[in-house]
């Protein structure tokens, strides 16, 4: 269990993070998503325990993260830049990590070296950044983490790389009960793999919701009328986004789907017509919506 408490964080002056309390259980693949510089990466260094918050307190299982050897030992950080020892091979690295993750698996290891199609024995400086990126992963995935932090995961990879680090990511979660967490600006790849979806936005955490309730929460209409509609008439609903004309709109809303069909039906429109929302499209209207509550 992953508790942020009242967490805030600052670079100076700039404020990154204010009042991120969050809770994360075992068993759940996170997907955390926000602008460029809206505070993902400093969520996860915070809860890898590479830095202290200002204020508040980034716990697991009880434990304070920073500064604690023992509750580090139960974290892989996957940052954007991976870091290897200068000359150093698959199989130099590898042994150096088997020190601090006594639960690392050979067999997993030699498995994904296969899946892969890299050699141990060659110097990772020769890799392209693309084939450095695998490297980590094989190591981050063989070390068996109870917390594994992916930062841009799925970069560098090709699309078969991409679907076996998939199937890889819920094996882990599968067997281990391990807690993933991956920032990403594929949207779509996260939308595949998460269980959970967090926005961080305006340096506070915006939304947390399971994906599988992605369907009932959010909503897109297609309404026609059979004459000309004024769009203020949409405004009661507190749409997320309204796109048309005349007799033809798009509306986006967010609430119970009986409730705002009923709502919907009492403007007499001739058609009604129900889809889903995309993960892509959720994260641009509540990142709209919250810049224009700002400005009033």
């Amino acid at each position: 269990m992953i508790t942020f408490s009242n967490v805030k964080k600052s670079y100076g002056e700039k404020l990154v993070l204010q009042d991120i309390n969050w809770d994360l259980k075992q068993g759940t693949c996170y997907g955390l998503v926000g602008a460029n510089g809206s505070g993902k990466s400093t969520l996860l260094r915070l809860l890898s325990g590479v830095i202290e918050p200002d204020a508040g307190l980034v716990e697991i299982d009880g434990m304070d993260v920073f500064d604690n050897p023992n509750a580090k030992k139960k974290i892989f950080f996957l940052g954007d830049e991976p870091y290897f020892f200068n000359q150093s091979t698959i199989k130099d690295m590898k042994q150096f990590y088997q020190l601090f993750y006594p639960n690392f698996d050979n067999d997993l290891y030699l498995e994904l070296l296969n899946d892969f199609n890299l050699n141990e024995k060659v110097k990772i400086n020769s890799f392209s950044k693309g084939m450095k990126r695998q490297v980590v992963l094989i190591l981050a995935l063989a070390c068996k983490p109870d917390i594994l932090l992916l930062d841009e995961a799925f970069d560098g990879l090709d699309p078969i790389m991409r679907f076996k680090l998939r199937q890889y990511i819920s094996q882990i979660i599968s067997d281990n009960n391990a807690i993933i967490i991956i920032s990403s600006h594929n949207l779509r790849e996260l939308e595949d793999i998460c269980d959970n979806i967090a926005l961080i936005n305006n340096n506070v955490l915006q939304l947390d919701y399971a994906t599988i309730d992605s369907d009932n929460i959010y909503h897109k209409y297609q309404v026609v009328f059979e004459k000309e509609f004024d769009m203020d008439k949409f405004k009661p609903l507190n749409p997320l986004n309204v796109q048309g004309k005349e007799r033809i709109f798009t509306i986006v809303l967010k609430g119970n789907k009986e409730a705002l069909d009923e709502q919907l039906n009492k403007l007499n429109p001739m058609i009604i017509q129900h889809s889903n929302v995309s993960l892509e499209e959720i994260f641009i209207y509540e990142v709209e919506r919250s810049k224009h509550e700002k400005t009033i």
